[in-house]
């Protein structure tokens, strides 16, 4: 297959990685794989040489927001015709927005892909339009849960596939039986939607019932504030922003336990990533269902109510209090990646899906 790939960046999130690995995994099958950048970063995430690599930032790509997406929409559309894919891949509302119009009326058929919450990811006037009229045009759209789905027409749904993130290899090989298991640590960016600060919160009311600290790994626009907010809470000594790691798995496989406290989440790959190594793990049930369709609760994991601070306080103590259950999540959870999110799995199901796609007459 000859295959074109379209997301605004891959500098950070959950969907830009997922992007890069898929673009390696195709490449390294056979196909041709060429992955579209709207911008270039300093640090971005590695792919494999064999994947051509377009970005189409340009100085003179400037203007109010309509003029610039009229300009970027104008550039992909010169690369779709030149490479003529059998499929347009993209990720996530904006470029799914481009990839609708660029790759109108050519000879290619469109694969988007929805990362997020729909709710959230397709606010606003034009993106409920898009989302309600235009998607349904496209010849197949991937989701990542059952909610996700629903939000969007019958007509898009019809020809979807739910395909969960691929976990990488390597977390499927970590050996955890002499790592000796210490502190609560989450990974993720620190912004709003992830909500560190109801994980903070829930730290603080147990702080004097543990003796275990909070390691928070990564980056983002309020790492300022929540510093300023940790100080004021006099737990400087016990929460600790450990920044943007290089490598995700030698800094949490030690974890005794791994907390996700989003607001909202497509599929968490941070999440997927500790249940793989085997580290017991607490999510707030946020939508658009991605911890629900991973965590069946208390089989494999904790969920707990979104920005419920009482509730996540009151399960992380049970579960840093109870080897048993950590046992059992850790073994239940290692089954579940295993039998969901290896790569040998998920990989067949896009492989399957975008064969199908592009030997099928269009559906638009």
């Amino acid at each position: 297959m000859n295959l074109l790939f379209y997301i605004n960046s891959i500098h950070e999130g959950g969907a830009e990685r997922v992007m890069c690995n898929l673009c390696s995994y195709f490449a390294n099958k056979g196909d041709n794989v060429v992955l579209v950048t709207s911008f270039i970063d300093k640090w971005e995430y590695a792919f494999d040489t064999k994947v051509t690599r377009i970005s189409l930032f340009d100085d003179r790509i400037s203007g109010n927001r309509i003029v610039r997406n009229f300009k970027i929409i104008r550039k992909l559309r010169q690369v779709i015709k030149q490479i003529a894919p059998d499929c347009v891949v993209s990720f996530m509302g904006e470029p799914n927005f481009r990839a609708f119009f660029a790759s109108r009326f050519i000879k290619t058929k469109w694969v988007c892909s929805v990362r997020n919450d729909p709710k959230i990811e397709y606010s606003g006037i034009i993106g409920r339009i898009f989302a309600k009229w235009l998607m349904p045009f496209s010849d197949g759209c991937v989701f990542q849960t059952q909610e996700a789905k629903e939000f969007f027409s019958d007509k898009l749904q019809r020809k979807s596939a739910i395909i969960m993130n691929a976990v990488d290899k390597r977390f499927f090989d970590v050996n955890l039986a002499n790592v000796e298991k210490h502190d609560i640590i989450t990974c993720g960016r620190l912004t709003s939607q992830k909500n560190h600060k109801l994980l903070i919160d829930a730290f603080n009311r147990i702080k004097d019932q543990t003796d275990e600290n909070l390691i928070i790994y990564g980056n983002g626009e309020l790492n300022s504030e929540l510093q300023c907010y940790i100080r004021q809470l006099g737990i400087d000594n016990r929460v600790f922003l450990a920044g943007q790691t290089s490598n995700v798995i030698d800094s949490i496989k030690g974890a005794k336990i791994f907390v996700l406290s989003s607001d909202y989440e497509g599929m968490p790959n941070a999440l997927l990533e500790a249940m793989a190594i085997g580290i017991p793990c607490i999510s707030t049930n946020c939508p658009c269902g991605g911890p629900k369709e991973i965590i069946e609760n208390g089989e494999n994991g904790y969920l707990v109510p979104v920005r419920d601070e009482a509730a996540l306080s009151e399960k992380m103590l049970m579960l840093l209090n109870d080897e048993k259950t950590q046992c059992k999540f850790a073994n239940n959870a290692r089954d579940f990646s295993i039998n969901n999110v290896h790569p040998d799995v998920v990989y067949c199901q896009w492989n399957a899906f975008f064969e199908n796609v592009v030997s099928s007459k269009s559906g638009k």
